[in-house]
């Protein structure tokens, strides 16, 4: 897909106004969205990624043999996959905000900035994402072997705790150091990252927390980039997918709370996705060897996609119908 650098430039700029104005927005008025606020913003944000999907299909340029609606279809495949990782990520943030003690208030700021860092990071591993796969297609190889070890391992974990509660430490290596060399208070002040106490300049717990989000999104994004690039190789809608996935993330942290707990198939359904796109992965490899001459056609992809995604939630919620509304109470 021929994308102008004039393009990129007004993506990005768009792109970022959004996230200039939603931070000025929690600066001046933090607080905890009620549902209704949160559910329109989902829809907002969903409708947007729509939109944004359909106007691939009508006007990109494609530069190989495909047409702009299999772009589309790649965008929306990458989209909904790593919406589904970034799902899964949520459990973590919960314990990772609850951990660390984080006002309701000033959770949504927090996730805000967590989701910024998530971005930077996220552009920088497409960026060598890109570089790698332009120059070495064996590299798919990597992918895939790399994505189906994180499948297994989901599998693995699922059966060792069943649905036992998740458990994620914020002590990583980033957080060590970052405590050791950091002058800190235990105090929370606002929004403030740091504030001067009797002359001197401490940080707040706010900032530990946007660090740690921001760590542990590095390793999501481990296994988020290698399955998106398992769907698409265009570096913009790689990004793109990632920005509106992530976007959507903060409201649906507090819209869904507690109920994310009810998805206890959601696991097996991710892995069961990063599998079959591992597979995806290897057979483009072996195809662009001239050692086979198929590939997995992109609509079969967002296909098995969807109807994994809708399975999986499905029986989960099957499953924890009876005890949903304890599950809810539970988590506030």
């Amino acid at each position: 897909m021929h994308v102008t650098p004039f393009v990129w430039i007004v993506t990005l700029s768009v792109l970022t106004a959004i996230l200039v104005f939603d931070v000025i927005m929690m600066i001046r008025r933090p607080h905890e969205p009620s549902m209704k606020e949160a559910t329109i913003w989902i829809c907002i944000y969903v409708a947007l990624a729509t939109m944004f999907g359909v106007g691939i299909g009508l006007f990109a340029h494609p530069v190989t043999n495909k047409t702009s609606w299999q772009y589309a279809v790649e965008f929306f495949s990458g989209y909904l996959t790593e919406y589904s990782l970034s799902i899964d990520n949520l459990f973590v943030f919960i314990i990772v905000l609850g951990s660390m003690q984080v006002p309701r208030k000033y959770q949504q700021f927090a996730l805000m900035c967590g989701i910024i860092l998530a971005l930077i990071f996220r552009g920088l591993f497409i960026m060598a994402g890109a570089a790698l796969i332009e120059r070495f297609a064996w590299v798919f190889f990597i992918f895939g072997a790399f994505l189906l070890y994180t499948g297994i391992k989901l599998v693995i974990d699922y059966r060792k705790h069943g649905e036992e509660e998740e458990s994620a430490s914020t002590d990583t290596a980033v957080m060590r150091f970052v405590k050791r060399v950091v002058p800190s208070t235990d105090e929370y002040h606002g929004t403030h990252f740091s504030v001067k106490l009797d002359g001197r300049r401490v940080f707040t717990p706010l900032f530990f927390v946007v660090v740690a989000l921001g760590s542990i999104d590095i390793m999501f994004a481990l296994d988020s980039i290698p399955a998106i690039f398992g769907l698409t190789q265009e570096p913009y809608l790689v990004f793109t997918a990632n920005f509106f996935a992530l976007m959507g993330l903060r409201q649906l942290y507090f819209l869904l709370g507690g109920l994310l707990q009810r998805l206890v198939y959601l696991s097996l359904g991710l892995a069961f996705i990063l599998c079959f796109i591992a597979v995806k992965l290897v057979l483009h490899a072996m195809h662009h060897y001239g050692w086979v001459h198929w590939e997995v056609p992109t609509v079969l992809s967002l296909l098995v996609i969807v109807v994994t995604i809708a399975f999986t939630a499905t029986l989960s919620l099957m499953k924890t119908r009876s005890g949903g509304s304890q599950v809810e109470a539970s988590s506030h």
